[in-house]
């Protein structure tokens, strides 16, 4: 990143740095703090930086006492600014990787008094993660380009090679030196990046300090959504079980926010957390959940669009789009496991409004879900379509939920029925349909977390069915779903262990 504005630096740029110290080293108000990090930074940045970069830290060094720590935040946040106005290439990537390892080390080597407001520290976590996102994806097209240049073949990786400038030629000489490059540089290997995360978290939750426990609070939520993007479902709640409002953050003032408070304070993170957290609850089958969550912050954002009040926060140009990938899964989720006084019906109203001609021909059978599954862009150490393969096992598993919606739909008609002739509906047998009306039972038995203090533990199993049905010899009787019986619950608790014994058992290794 070349820094032409060494040579010249404004009046306003060397005050602006010098205030913006004095609030993270000594005077801590937020409010002050929070001007210029978000209105003067972006007046600067249009005035004199649109397309290039701030100075180094060095030409403004003397403005901060050549503070190491504040030098770090200083390049982080120009660096990122660079990120967000420049067409970026290789070497800004890598370099990437040095501002945050630079700027980490420093908060983490030891515990100094400095102080920044939730959104800063919201936004150097996300852009983190960000940047890794965006490395995995350049480093994935990198491959393509080596494969169809013909510089390694199908399978085999580029980690090893070491190609001279006399082994390629034209076009092929950019992709070959940025695979040396990539094999001379240890930048954003997945290790080292959840490494800092978790040490973050760590140090938020034992520290005493705003500024850590932001951070701390903070490298949770990013950590939840790289566990998301990576796969790991379970991962990404897990890394969200330290937001609960037993966690208490006391300000200079002795004012105190729970951490729920905190994340609800920054609004790109309570989207980021409730959509990567939603994505994750309805790939473990826990589709109540994901329907409160995406829920939740849908009806909310509909209040905010038509007040006015989310366009006046930064980057509100997001928001329209997430909300729209969200009304996109509530169909889904809602069309498979119908909700009961879960979600708003101002935001059902618009899932059936945009949504429901395709739900209508997926239950025809005319359609998939493919159209409505928005997904994250899933990232992977490996070079396989990540998304292809969420979105087969994403289909594999509605296969039989379509069934079993079906069966809902012709049981809601009924206060008993023969199962021959539930079978008959479903162009079934009655020996092979019978297994069915089992199955909708155990599929429909799901993990649902406890409202109130940490709506991201795992919690208890509890029946998402909105209607309750049993058979006596071969007739089906349906009822209110409140009029479950008890026996129920033990014959499913069965079943849910047995299932869990077959699995142990098959991880045992038999050919010794």
């Amino acid at each position: 990143m070349a820094n032409e504005s060494d040579a010249c630096v404004p009046q306003a740029l060397t005050d602006f740095v010098f205030d913006l110290y004095d609030s993270v080293t000594l005077s801590h108000i937020a409010e002050e703090q929070r001007k210029l990090y978000i209105a003067d930074f972006k007046d600067l940045s249009q005035k004199y930086f649109a397309s290039t970069p701030w100075p180094s830290p060095q030409t403004i060094a003397t403005e901060c006492n050549g503070d190491p720590l504040f030098l770090a935040l200083y390049r982080e946040l120009t660096h990122r600014h660079w990120h967000a106005v420049s067409r970026i290439n290789i070497r800004d990537r890598i370099e990437g990787w040095q501002v945050y390892k630079e700027l980490f080390e420093e908060i983490l080597q030891e515990e100094p008094n400095f102080y920044i407001t939730p959104e800063w520290a919201f936004d150097v976590l996300n852009e983190f993660v960000y940047q890794f996102q965006g490395f995995c994806q350049f480093r994935t097209t990198l491959h393509g380009n080596a494969l169809k240049s013909g510089l390694i073949k199908e399978g085999e990786s580029f980690a090893s090679l070491n190609l001279s400038s006399n082994s390629t030629s034209g076009g092929n000489q950019q992709v070959a030196d940025s695979i040396n490059m990539l094999n001379s540089s240890d930048a954003w290997e997945v290790e080292q990046v959840f490494g800092y995360l978790h040490r973050l978290v760590k140090i938020g939750s034992t520290s005493e300090r705003p500024a850590y426990q932001y951070l701390g609070l903070f490298a949770s939520v990013a950590s939840s959504r790289l566990e998301c993007l990576l796969g790991d479902h379970a991962g990404c709640l897990k890394a969200l079980i330290p937001i609960s409002d037993s966690f208490v953050v006391r300000k200079k003032d002795d004012a105190e926010q729970t951490a729920v408070e905190i994340i609800g304070s920054v609004f790109l993170a309570r989207l980021s957390m409730a959509y990567h957290a939603g994505i994750s609850f309805m790939m473990l089958r826990r589709y109540k959940d994901a329907s409160r969550i995406w829920g939740d912050i849908c009806a909310y954002m509909q209040r905010g669009f038509k007040t006015g009040q989310l366009r006046k926060l930064p980057n509100s140009e997001q928001f329209n789009k997430q909300y729209e990938r969200m009304i996109s899964l509530l169909a889904i989720v809602t069309h498979i496991c119908p909700p009961s006084g879960v979600v708003d019906e101002s935001v059902l109203r618009t899932v059936r409004e945009k949504h429901g001609p395709i739900l209508s021909k997926i239950d025809a059978g005319e359609e998939g879900y493919e159209d409505l599954f928005q997904s994250p862009k899933f990232v992977s150490a490996s070079f396989d379509n990540v998304y292809r393969l969420q979105m087969k096992q994403f289909d594999k598993e509605m296969v039989p939920q379509l069934a079993c919606r079906k069966v809902r739909s012709y049981m809601k008609l009924y206060t008993s029925i023969a199962v021959s002739k539930l079978a008959r509906f479903n162009d079934m047998e009655p020996e092979e349909f019978a297994p069915i009306l089992v199955a909708f039972k155990q599929r429909m038995l799901q993990l649902e977390a406890p409202l109130g203090r940490n709506s991201f533990a795992e919690g208890q199993r509890k029946s998402a069915l909105d209607i309750h049905y049993y058979m006596v010899e071969d007739m089906v009787h349906v009822d209110e779903a409140e009029k479950q019986r008890r026996f129920e619950k033990y014959f499913v608790a069965q079943i849910t262990q047995n299932q869990d014994i077959l699995a142990d058992a098959r991880t045992i290794d038999t050919s010794t």
